[in-house]
């Protein structure tokens, strides 16, 4: 992976202000509004734009990516990386706890949201990071846990003519009390491969 530099969490704005947030030396703990979420119609026939997403600037060519952990226990308990342009076109990827399982997977919506996930129950433990490389016409995410291989979650379309915002998020649609523990937040030169 290139070079990267860490992103202060001073330089993020957030979308929405989290119940909690707690700054320590080398973490920042998150606790959710209970119903914060961000979905837009398709299949369940609303739009929510409420999840607590810490953003600072994504040109083309550079590429977030943010490690956490937490205790996924709720429905829909989920935390990543936020790609916006606005309240319509935007991406989240990385972990969602659903009917008893992980899934590893992205939300990408172009005025309606569409959803792609797969179980990793192994990871519930585990330490993840989920990197979002910006190219002209696209975006690419991968995830790990710990320091294992990256592996490709998705390739989606996305506007390299607009001015998009990136960095880690959590949401917890169905109950009080998530707390997600954000370890590192880094900017680098994105991917210049798929494969």
């Amino acid at each position: 992976m290139p070079e990267s530099c860490i992103v202060p969490w001073s330089d993020g704005t957030w979308t929405h202000t989290p119940h909690t947030v707690r700054s320590v030396a080398d973490h920042l703990d998150v606790t959710a509004v209970e119903g914060s979420d961000a979905w837009r119609h398709t299949a369940y026939g609303f739009a929510h734009d409420s999840e607590h997403a810490l953003l600072a600037p994504l040109a083309v060519g550079e590429a977030m990516e943010v490690t956490f952990h937490a205790p996924w226990e709720g429905q829909f308990d989920q935390a990543g990386v936020f790609v916006r342009i606005d309240e319509a076109h935007w991406v989240k990827a990385g972990v969602e706890y659903s009917d008893g399982h992980l899934g590893l997977g992205a939300v990408v919506t172009t005025e309606n949201s569409d959803w792609s996930v797969g179980h990793v129950d192994d990871w519930l433990p585990s330490t993840i990071t989920v990197r979002v490389s910006r190219w002209t016409d696209s975006v690419i995410v991968r995830a790990r846990t710990d320091r294992g291989a990256w592996r490709l979650v998705r390739v989606a379309p996305f506007d390299g003519q607009r001015d998009a915002f990136a960095g880690p998020f959590l949401a917890a649609p169905t109950r009080a009390g998530l707390t997600v523990r954000f370890l590192r937040w880094e900017r680098s030169a994105a991917d210049a491969a798929l494969h």
